[in-house]
């Protein structure tokens, strides 16, 4: 598909799709004054912003999934706050709550005080350090960006964005987030130690004096048309189709599932999953100057899109199968068309 042949709606749409590919690239560059390495991951994050969806951070403490969060609300200048979860954290904490408040003539009412949900970035920093109950206070955050509190419903400020980091589930003091909240999140992230190389980098500039200026290439409202724009990107009924069939054979009821995924998952990919994985590809294609999705963008995104919903069984964790290593599996058992894009 040429330029000339594609279904965008005007040629403002392609001068949008040019300055979204360059605002990329330019906030890759201010990111990188403050943070080293993590290329991979940066590049899913921005991806989830370009959509529009909530991304789960993972890794152990101390590889600046914070950190990173934080500089990139500086570089987009987008309202931050960041919620530390804890055992004793309530669901009133994130939202807001009622309070009495004192007018000058001493009359009394009740006046809402927002929480800290109300932010254009919301980083729910370390989420299953946090009992279902208060975790689940960002579910309709996420799905519908607003809160309801006492039967009032808030709208949230667009762009609106969540950011969970999670520590290992096998640490100690940690909660598993329930099916339900981990299909809201958009990517499942893995943060791994970086190379020997990198590790040094980032030793050495933090243990010096780093106080980097941010320019600003790219504002929320750049954000809101990006994300509009990624939907009026065309994808052929092949490479939509191609998706979905991942998706369903993930599922062990389905008759096309692998013999792997018969064996040792408990429940497949939902439906979110496929409409994610098409998502996420039209804005990879965009970034990547193509106007259109190709198979390889569903490919690529499998894992960090699927890695969350294949759920595994107790065979699997006994027998130390992986979400990751199912999912490469599935690649193989659903493979490209012949007649590719």
């Amino acid at each position: 598909m040429t330029l000339d042949t594609v279904d965008f709606e005007s040629a403002d749409d392609i001068a949008l799709a040019d300055k979204m590919k360059v605002g990329r690239q330019q906030i890759i560059a201010e990111l990188g004054k403050r943070i080293i390495g993590q290329s991979e991951v940066i590049e899913l994050i921005l991806l989830s912003l370009f959509v529009g969806g909530n991304s789960l951070i993972v890794g152990v403490p101390g590889l600046a999934k914070t950190l990173l969060v934080a500089t990139l609300a500086k570089v987009l200048d987008l309202k931050f706050n960041r919620i530390q979860f804890t055992p004793d954290l309530m669901p009133s904490d994130i939202t807001g709550t009622d309070i009495i408040q004192e007018d000058a003539n001493g009359r009394r009412s009740m006046v809402f005080a927002p929480g800290p949900i109300f932010a254009n970035i919301v980083l729910a920093d370390e989420i299953n350090r946090t009992p279902p109950k208060t975790q689940s206070a960002l579910l309709e955050a996420m799905q519908e960006h607003r809160v309801t509190i006492q039967g009032r419903t808030y709208d949230l400020t667009e762009p609106f964005f969540v950011f969970a980091t999670q520590n290992p589930i096998e640490l100690e003091g940690t909660y598993p987030l329930p099916e339900a909240q981990l299909d809201r999140f958009m990517f499942h992230i893995v943060v791994e130690h970086p190379p020997e190389d990198e590790e040094f980098d980032v030793v050495r500039a933090t243990t010096a004096i780093v106080d980097p200026h941010f320019n600003q290439p790219v504002n929320g409202a750049d954000l809101v048309a990006f994300q509009r724009l990624v939907r009026r990107v065309p994808v052929a009924d092949a490479v939509l189709r191609y998706a979905l069939h991942i998706v369903r054979t993930s599922r062990p009821k389905s008759p096309q599932a692998p013999e792997l995924v018969k064996k040792f998952v408990a429940f497949g990919a939902s439906v979110r999953a496929a409409q994610y994985l098409v998502l996420g590809a039209k804005a990879r294609a965009l970034t990547s100057g193509r106007y259109h999705v190709s198979y390889e963008d569903i490919r690529a995104l499998a894992h960090p899109v699927l890695r969350h919903r294949v759920l595994t069984n107790f065979r699997a964790e006994s027998e130390g199968v992986t979400s990751d290593a199912i999912i490469d599996e599935l690649l193989t058992a659903v493979p490209v068309p012949k007649s590719g894009m």
